[in-house]
């Protein structure tokens, strides 16, 4: 499918991949997916499909312990028995 240039859609795109750490293409996927599910074709249902899946990933984005952001934090933080070890001399 071409893609949709319509500056408001590309933002609600850009905004979700952002929210859910993906690319914008995966996120315009992620739409067209739903689109198609439901049967939307046209520009302002793909819109409103958008928003609510930016505002469903908005809600599960904020730093609670199952948001995946948070558990990246965990996985990256050093320990303390770790922070000074090197890997070559």
């Amino acid at each position: 499918m071409a893609a949709i240039e319509d500056h408001g859609y590309v933002k609600i795109c850009a905004e979700l991949a952002a929210c859910l750490s993906v690319s914008i293409a995966s996120a315009r996927r992620q739409v067209d997916l739903v689109a198609s599910r439901e049967g939307a074709r046209d520009l302002p249902s793909r819109k409103e499909i958008a928003e609510r899946l930016l505002e469903k990933a908005q809600q599960s984005c904020t730093k609670t312990e199952n948001s995946s952001a948070f558990q990246l934090d965990q996985l990256l933080e050093a320990l303390a028995e770790d922070e000074n070890f090197m890997v070559e001399d």
